[in-house]
């Protein structure tokens, strides 16, 4: 068995083999985060975008080292000697692609589906926001509390958009544009009320 495993023209089978087994010791002691891939759509059908990164190589390392293996096994009983590696390796390549096609297919459905929270603090334009953190004037940005859609809360920078604004400790404002990091705010409206006497 080890004569078969180490014969020069399985080494790449065995070698892929063992790659698969490292990304998935890797990933199982949380070395690695699943990069993020926007694959073309010309690269779906082999399962991106379906699945994880990280499992499609995994899937794809599999696909490659078991049918070059079972291949060079059917060589060698068939033929009595096993496939040189020129032959066997884009062979069994060309059959890895729909191979690991087809098995992220299979596991799509049953694999946790990639959810993020992340956004793009520019799309926080739009937003209402409550000043937390001094005084804010043009030139003189104060400390102000957003949450995003996701109930996420973030800190930014605050200015007044108009030059003859101040908006003070406590008063909601309304982001309308982000410049750097600065966001310009305009008054939310509800914070300088005219009381009614009774």
């Amino acid at each position: 068995m080890f004569a078969f495993l180490l014969a020069p023209e399985n080494i790449v089978f065995v070698s892929a083999l063992v790659l698969m087994l490292l990304l998935g010791l890797v990933q199982a002691i949380g070395l690695s985060g699943d990069a993020d891939f926007d694959a073309p759509d010309w690269l779906d059908w082999m399962g991106f975008g379906r699945v994880p990164l990280l499992v499609v190589l995994v899937l794809l390392l599999a696909s490659f080292g078991l049918i070059g293996l079972v291949g060079q096994q059917i060589a060698a009983d068939v033929a009595g000697t096993l496939l040189p590696w020129w032959i066997a390796v884009p062979g069994a390549g060309a059959l890895a692609l729909p191979a690991t096609g087809l098995s992220a297919r299979l596991l799509a459905p049953i694999l946790p589906q990639d959810h993020t929270t992340a956004i793009d603090v520019g799309d926080l334009v739009g937003s209402q926001a409550h000043i937390v953190t001094g005084r804010a004037a043009t030139g003189s940005p104060a400390r102000a509390r957003v949450e995003d859609w996701h109930g996420q809360a973030h800190y930014l920078m605050v200015e007044p958009d108009n030059a003859d604004q101040i908006f003070e400790e406590g008063e909601r404002v309304l982001l309308v544009r982000r410049e750097g990091g600065v966001f310009r705010a305009i008054a939310y409206g509800d914070h300088h009320l005219p009381r009614l006497g009774v």
